[in-house]
């Protein structure tokens, strides 16, 4: 493995070599990592000799990042900024000629659809839509002849206008009275106002569009498309033929009941022209249908499939349908990971995909006659895979780099990085050596970690331990550069990161994700007891008399449960947006089928159940320091669970800190707050950590 990981760290190794004395790298901070540029969706010109993608810079004096269209050659040649506005320019979408790209832009003020010729440069961009709302989620027909994208509005409004009237009116309304009869009061960090993203296509003319047509509206009563929060195009497809388009929604339920609780998306077909109703597809699937995929000769349709309803990390199985027969088959049942979503080879016989696997998030090729997966690139984490002519592009990241472009050939072979966009960014830092380790975990199990040892190590001394816990529960701390939870900056400031993928993690198995349900407290507490034990069984220089714990979401909750279930672990804790209280987490939260699958069912249901593992019954037991961090717009774990958990520490006498972001929602974005954060939780290890070493080492 270690082996494996040496293979990633050429470009910076051969970099920072190259830094001279005068310009010394220093320690990897929170502000570097946000200064780092971040490279996502790109996208091939159609004759696959060139490539645009976007660039997200930081602007520290905003307090907030922007994004502008870059292009090169698919060798990585000649990078050139095609937008320059102020503004942020994002998912450019190239016309079927290549001689220009479409993308989105708020430089006129709202998000509209703008149009650059290539070659070109920012002031030769020529705004395509003039709508009266904020155009998201663009998607080119493969004609050229329409494009696709999503608009809020009111469903009940049979025009755009009525919608702009509407939130006209209610700015003058002398009432802030907000008023629900079912469904999603608020959904992550926004409060319903009764509007629905939806569905239109309007076709284009000479470089404009004509009038826009509804296409998710009607008698459905369909919720969002695409879904919120996180949602995007990639929940439909255009048909190779133009004449139809497939997306991805659920049924609002009567009055939008059933949404909180429910998982049940499927595909609907529908003519491009907004004739007829939409025709569901998967109407037989009570679970969780999404990404479609056509075929290159639009003959079968290829998209990820749930098998449980209320769960939303269940494995998302690759099915393919015969759209003439409407026969359908899963691809590579015995494939026990969960596809990241699917893209057709250009003879449409091979599927390429993402999944989580072992620590690492590589690219497969799934034969779509027999189902055969072969792992094309291995190590790291494979994003935003494209197909272009006779290559593959796709974003790569590490836990030593961001991300950055890469080309394969289709068989997985001649592998190259084609951007260097941080390359002077990271010459300049000092970062960690990771490594990956595993170990017998709960069940006998093979559990699998995490090592990033402290800059400019030295053997010879013992360091203390900054012991990280993933949420989710189903997610992962896998390799990967990430932007909040970044060993790099805990092994900059003197630590030995450790971080454990336990029983709910993702990428070791399906019936691995599943031993988490109703069992929080239990198989994955024993898997971080034991992954802590074997790394300081393996790295003789980590100190395990120093050591703090830090977790979020899920992590928060197993930091809340091992402040009662394992009180001598650690020196301190640190609990991000955790939960606290399962009963109020159940009637606090959002998305109701959350709570419940994990837990067994409704709490008036399974009260045993959710209270047998809630950290709120165990305060009693509590004695080591906390610091509590919680987000004012976090409606997936409301504040109140920090407040909750802090309080405790308080009445006890415990020492303790809470810091409240009244404007982030379950993460800290805001690149100020971010660094904030980071320099707070550092603080607080280095007061409980650094102020007086360990016996081991006195």
């Amino acid at each position: 493995m270690r082996k494996a990981v040496s293979i990633f760290l050429f470009v910076v190794g051969a970099s920072a070599a190259a830094t001279s004395a005068a310009d010394a790298p220093h320690p990897f901070t929170a502000r570097d990592m946000h200064a780092m540029r971040r490279i996502s969706d790109p996208r091939p010109s159609p004759d696959g000799r060139q490539v645009a993608y976007v660039l997200r810079t930081t602007d520290f004096e905003a307090n907030k990042g922007r994004t502008d269209l870059w292009l090169m050659g698919i060798d990585g040649s000649g990078a050139t900024q095609l937008t320059t506005n102020e503004a942020s320019d994002s998912e450019p979408r190239w016309a079927p000629d290549g001689k220009s790209l479409y993308f989105l832009s708020s430089r006129s003020g709202s998000s509209q659809v703008w149009r650059l010729p290539v070659p070109g440069t920012d002031k030769d961009a020529v705004q395509v839509t003039n709508l009266p709302l904020d155009v998201s989620n663009l998607l080119m027909s493969p004609d050229g002849s329409r494009i696709a994208f999503s608009l809020e509005v009111y469903p009940d409004c049979s025009a755009l206008a009525c919608t702009v009237e509407r939130l006209a009116a209610q700015e003058k309304d002398k009432t802030s009275a907000q008023v629900y009869d079912g469904g999603f009061v608020r959904h992550w960090d926004t409060w319903a106002d009764g509007r629905r993203n939806h569905l239109f296509v309007a076709p284009l003319s000479g470089g404009k569009t004509g009038e826009p047509v509804e296409l998710s509206g009607g008698k459905l009563a369909l919720a969002d498309v695409p879904s919120k929060p996180f949602g995007g195009s990639e929940e439909w497809a255009f048909a190779p033929d133009g004449k139809s388009l497939v997306f991805a929604a659920r049924l609002a339920g009567e009055k939008n009941r059933e949404e909180p609780w429910s998982t049940n998306f499927d595909l609907y077909q529908t003519a491009v022209d907004g004739s007829g109703e939409p025709r569901n597809l998967t109407a037989a699937n009570p679970a969780w249908d999404t990404q479609p995929a056509f075929s290159p000769d639009g003959k079968t349709l290829a998209y990820l499939k749930m098998a449980r309803p209320g769960f939303e990390a269940d494995r998302f199985r690759i099915v393919v349908r015969d759209l003439a027969s409407g026969k359908e088959r899963v691809l590579a049942e015995e494939w026990d990971r969960s596809s990241d979503g699917v893209i057709f080879s250009a003879d449409g016989k091979t599927l390429y995909s993402t999944a989580y696997d072992t620590g690492q998030v590589p690219l497969f090729a799934i034969d779509v006659a027999s189902g055969r997966v072969r792992k094309l690139v291995a190590g790291g984490s494979v994003h935003d895979v494209r197909l272009a002519r006779d290559r593959l592009v796709f974003g790569r990241d590490h836990l030593r780099s961001p991300v950055e472009l890469h080309t394969a050939k289709t068989d997985g072979s001649d592998v190259r990085q084609i951007t260097q966009v941080n390359r002077e960014a990271l010459a300049s830092v000092l970062l960690g050596e990771p490594e990956q380790f595993s170990f017998k975990g709960a069940n006998g199990d093979t559990v699998y970690g995490w090592v990033v040892k402290p800059i400019q190590f030295d053997p010879a001394k013992k360091y203390p331990i900054a012991f990280l816990i993933h949420g989710g529960p189903q997610g992962s701390f896998h390799n990967e550069f990430h932007y909040r939870w970044n060993p790099q900056t805990y092994a900059a400031a003197g630590y030995g990161a450790v971080f454990v993928d336990f029983h709910g993690s993702l990428g070791y198995g399906q019936a691995f994700t599943d031993a988490i349900r109703m069992d929080w407290g239990g198989k994955p507490l024993e898997d971080l007891q034991k992954g802590m034990q074997a790394a300081l069984q393996r790295y003789p220089w980590l100190d395990g008399g120093r050591a703090c714990a830090l977790g979020a979401s899920y992590g928060g909750y197993m930091i809340a449960w091992i402040a009662s279930q394992w009180p001598d672990g650690f020196r301190c804790l640190v609990n991000h947006d955790g939960t606290f209280d399962q009963r109020m987490m159940y009637y606090g939260t959002e998305e109701i089928w959350f709570p419940e699958w994990e837990q067994g069912g409704p709490y008036w249901e399974k009260a045993a159940e959710y209270e047998r593992q809630n950290p709120v019954n165990f305060v009693d037991r509590w004695k080591t320091p906390m610091l509590v961090i919680h987000g004012g717009l976090d409606y997936r774990i409301p504040d109140n669970q920090g407040f909750g958990a802090f309080n405790a520490l308080q009445r006890r006498g415990i020492p303790s800190r809470f810091v409240h972001f009244p404007d982030e929602n379950h993460w800290v974005l805001k690149p100020g707050n971010s660094i904030f954060w980071h320099e707070t939780v550092l603080g607080w290890l280095d007061q409980w950590l650094k102020n007086e070493p360990s016996a081991a080492t006195k």
